[in-house]
């Protein structure tokens, strides 16, 4: 179940990153969703190894769409 929680939460992290990143993002679902992944655990990661906050914090879905925006951003530009 948590496999699923991640996913579906990855998804909508990667929407929002997606959303907010100026211009076209042209990608499918399956890669919206690990950007979102991605994000999460590099932004998780980072916070709580920085005291910014602890695991299960509202903050951590904060952080993890910064994390997916800078994943989206440096994914855009290696693409180019």
């Amino acid at each position: 179940m948590a496999l699923l929680w991640t996913i579906v939460v990855g998804f909508v992290v990667g929407l929002i990153a997606r959303t907010i990143m100026p211009g076209r993002q042209v990608m499918g679902i399956i890669m919206t969703t690990l950007l979102g992944i991605g994000g999460a655990v590099v932004a998780g990661f980072a916070g709580q190894f920085l005291g910014i906050y602890q695991m299960g914090e509202p903050a951590g879905f904060v952080g993890a769409v910064v994390g997916a925006f800078v994943l989206l951003y440096v994914y855009d530009r290696l693409r180019r």
